[in-house]
């Protein structure tokens, strides 16, 4: 059995990250990625993911962004486009006082059935965690979701 996750650009970027001290939770956010490579987990995605974290990498790595990007467009994510999804992200990001393409990540995890967000941004954590579907990047948490996959 698959895991069905979401990773929003918090966690996104940590994948490029192993040389930068400063960020934390890289190794969870690598075993995130490498259970998506041996196929544990399957990521699906708002349609903004790629560009969000494209701008991200620019500005953090400009000299490997373009490879990194490059890297990130030959995966096979689903990209979730539905009408559901845009109406869950405008419903969360008024209710949370959230930024809406911050919320569109957790709508698509709320609207795919099984699926979790997993974010590192701890404030738009602490606002949604009570909407469900939603984990606080960690190695227990990645843990967590891998654990009935394992299996």
């Amino acid at each position: 059995m698959t895991a069905i996750v979401v990773a929003d650009a918090s966690v996104v970027v940590k994948w490029f990250s192993a040389d930068r001290p400063e960020e934390d939770d890289v190794e969870a956010a690598l075993q995130l990625l490498y259970a998506v490579y041996d196929g544990r987990v399957r990521l699906r995605q708002p349609p903004h993911w790629l560009a969000e974290v494209a701008a991200v990498l620019t500005r953090l790595s400009p000299e490997t962004a373009i490879e990194d990007i490059a890297d990130l467009h030959v995966m096979e994510v689903d990209e979730v486009r539905t009408l559901s999804a845009y109406e869950r992200a405008s419903q969360l990001a008024r209710s949370l006082e959230q930024h809406w393409f911050d919320t569109l990540y957790h709508a698509v995890a709320l609207e795919t059935r099984g699926a979790s967000l997993v974010t590192a941004d701890e404030r738009y954590f602490r606002a949604a965690a009570p909407m469900g579907s939603i984990e606080l990047l960690s190695a227990s948490a990645v843990e967590q979701l891998l654990r009935p996959h394992l299996e």
